[in-house]
């Protein structure tokens, strides 16, 4: 997989980078970037079954949040989204030239955690991306589970999708924890299942305590019964 990026991305940028800056539109760029990575995936032999995207109405904007047991999870789940998908970004990622002004064109979201002001900016910035119509991605946990099991869930999806209206779409993905879990470099080919779990509109709850409490209970059902809290 990592052969087939290092030929695949520059060839893909040596196009992408030149039209998106020429024309100001993020589309060619957005199209070879999620193709290539999920190309990727294929070739180290990883098969993908996925459940309920047909269900989805793909005309919405969604806040799509998910598990995380690996590295493999956005390659994977990205390209799967309907239309264009934002996603979190470490902002020091942004001071890359030429690749930090494409991740400003595409509306990726920097965010920082270093204290409660950065924070409030960085869901305030995904807010206004969902304002124009591009999905939000959302690895829930914040970092990868090393075990399989749920971590403890980052708030602050849970304040983006009470402040906006927003449907959040729970999703579980099984499998990319046998194929590449946290600490392994090699990639075992096998079998991934993306669940896709229906909408839950965040306004029929009173608070973002119980929204994040259904929406664990939603991915963790998607889960093995020995992943499940006791």
């Amino acid at each position: 997989m990592l052969a087939f990026w290092a030929v695949a991305v520059p060839l893909a940028a040596i196009v992408g980078f030149p039209w998106t800056f020429l024309t100001g539109r993020i589309g060619l760029l957005y199209w070879l970037g999620t193709r290539t990575a999920w190309a990727g995936a294929r070739v180290a032999g990883i098969k993908v079954h996925v459940q309920g995207l047909a269900e989805l109405d793909h005309s919405r904007t969604y806040i799509f949040l998910s598990n995380h047991v690996s590295n493999l999870d956005p390659p994977i789940l990205v390209p799967l989204i309907p239309r264009r998908t934002s996603v979190l970004v470490k902002k020091e990622l942004f001071r890359i030239p030429i690749v930090g002004r494409a991740m400003r064109r595409a509306s990726l979201v920097p965010v920082d955690r270093s204290d409660r002001d950065a924070a409030i900016a960085s869901l305030k910035a995904a807010a206004e991306v969902l304002r124009q119509g591009i999905n939000m991605t959302i690895f829930v946990e914040g970092t990868r589970s090393k075990d399989g099991q749920l971590l403890p869930f980052k708030k602050g999806p849970f304040y983006l999708a009470m402040e906006t209206g927003v449907p959040v779409v729970p999703v579980t993905i099984l499998g990319t924890f046998e194929a590449m879990p946290k600490g392994r470099m090699s990639i075992r080919a096998g079998t991934v299942e993306v669940v896709f779990h229906p909408p839950i509109d965040p306004s029929v709850f009173s608070d973002r305590e119980q929204l994040m409490e259904a929406i664990r209970k939603k991915i963790e059902s998607g889960l093995p019964a020995k992943l499940r809290a006791s």
